[in-house]
């Protein structure tokens, strides 16, 4: 379980293939506080520690994470948003993110307003999932909250801290971005579902 708020950036510093799977070697200011089988959220997916050395560790990636998630897109020295599990009796300052995403979005437009920044993303609507004014959406890990909410597309205001210190300081137009959408709306949706 996580918060959706980003404790570091890590740079991706080597990646290999091993049939299906894909081995992230991460570096980041954190790697001394970890150990192996701790749950660390890269770019929104949880996946296991499986080895450390110095400062760098390593996750491990399966096929359907790949299918699923921004991940295979990573190269050497890209930057990936990082965040610890929750400690149980911790302030919860973002929302609850489970570290599974849903589906990728893609960046559609990046407008400055003035000191923040308006990021509108457009993503299938083929698993019907959705978002509502004002409420959570997880992008790549972080935790935010949904502005001109509309079917397969919404926005949100990035202010300076966030751009700064996530990886949305370096999101294009036309990147995929992964998607945890809020759990009690999936939740509401399969009832809903289930109804009819």
């Amino acid at each position: 379980m996580f918060t959706g708020i980003i404790e570091d950036l890590g740079i991706i510093k080597n990646l290999e293939n091993e049939g299906d799977n894909l081995h992230i070697n991460v570096s980041t200011s954190i790697t001394t506080e970890l150990k192996v089988d701790q749950s660390v959220a890269h770019n929104g997916v949880c996946l296991t520690v499986v080895s450390i050395d110095g400062d760098d560790y390593t996750v491990t990636a399966i096929k359907e994470t790949l299918d699923k998630t921004n991940l295979g897109k990573l190269k050497k020295g890209d930057a990936v948003n990082i965040e610890r599990a929750m400690k149980l009796g911790d302030r919860l300052d973002g929302h609850i993110v489970q570290g599974h995403v849903d589906q990728t979005a893609e960046c559609t437009s990046i407008l400055e307003e003035n000191g923040s920044w308006l990021f509108t993303f457009k993503y299938n609507q083929d698993q019907n999932n959705i978002t509502i004014e004002k409420g959570s959406i997880t992008i790549n890990g972080v935790s935010l909250t949904v502005v001109n909410s509309k079917l397969s597309e919404f926005s949100v205001a990035i202010i300076p801290y966030t751009y700064q210190h996530t990886t949305f300081k370096y999101l294009k137009v036309g990147d995929r971005v992964n998607l945890e959408f809020d759990v009690i709306g999936k939740y509401v949706k399969r009832l809903n579902e289930l109804r009819y």
